[in-house]
């Protein structure tokens, strides 16, 4: 379905090592670390797309890569090695990975929204809630208080927040509200890519429905590509189109979500789908 566009990202060849590296990690590897050099491979080799509009889920247990891959790519933690390309950066050109810290604030600015799954990461507690999507307009360049009051009340609107609270700080917040809070400021300057990383870990189930719930439609509002990141497959069966198995810091199998649910090729995917069963 994708031959011909061009997709949102594009990331090659990723590699995250912290140690030296040597001869041996190139098959020796005691699932991320190397037992001659003691190198740990948090990412080892990633290549994935995300097209315009879908959903692309990432699923792995803790210490697979996954948010090494997310931390990476809104340009928390430089990678050792590989390239990042957005469609809307320099024509799809140049990696991200490989310009200016400016022009990084820029790209994080303009073409990404983080939501993380501690909102306390992506939220200044004691600011307002329209006042914590000002920060993220202010810091794309946006001046105008009019128009950055209007665009604030628009999306705190998109995700349910009541304009009666629009003045509250998220601090007084449950973590459901908390976490729409953050959705709302991440799409503030209208981002090509939405990275979501484990936005419902923590929540009641009735709260991770409302959450799960809410982020469809945001997408089908906007339009907007996510990269969501679950250890829960459940998650992943209900919001992503493609999926991606990331275990010891590589991707295992990926394919369409129904497929690799239905029929997990990997040892490991297999194990997480009969688990959930």
């Amino acid at each position: 379905m994708h031959l011909k566009e061009k997709p949102v990202l594009e990331v090659k060849h990723l590699s995250v090592r912290y140690g030296e590296g040597c001869e041996a990690c190139r098959s020796s590897l005691e699932k991320n670390r190397c037992p001659v050099c003691g190198t740990v491979w948090a990412a080892n080799d990633i290549s994935l797309e995300v097209y315009h509009g879908e959903v692309l889920g990432i699923v792995g247990e803790s210490g697979s890569g996954k948010s090494t891959l997310m931390r990476c790519l809104y340009l928390d933690i430089e990678p050792t090695g590989g390239s990042a390309f957005f469609k809307d950066y320099k024509s799809g050109r140049t990696s991200i990975w490989d310009v200016s810290a400016a022009e990084k604030r820029r790209v994080r600015n303009h073409l990404m929204g983080m939501v993380y799954q501690n909102p306390i990461l992506g939220l200044r507690m004691d600011f307002t809630s329209s006042a914590n999507i000002a920060e993220k307009l202010i810091a794309a360049g946006e001046r105008d208080a009019g128009a950055m009051t209007g665009r604030a009340t628009e999306l705190l609107e998109a995700v349910e927040i009541p304009s009666s609270r629009m003045k509250e700080p998220p601090r007084v917040f449950s973590g459901g509200m908390q976490q729409r809070v953050q959705i709302s400021r991440a799409l503030a300057n209208h981002p090509s890519l939405l990275l979501l990383d484990e936005v419902t870990t923590g929540l009641d189930l009735s709260v991770q429905a409302k959450v799960l719930d809410l982020i469809r439609k945001i997408r089908a509002k906007y339009g907007v590509s996510i990269l969501l990141v679950s250890h829960d497959l459940a998650v992943i069966r209900m919001l992503a189109d493609r999926t991606v198995v990331m275990l010891d810091g590589k991707i295992v199998e990926s394919g369409l979500t129904d497929q690799i649910l239905e029929d997990p090729q990997h040892a490991y995917t297999q194990q997480l789908v009969h688990s959930l069963i």
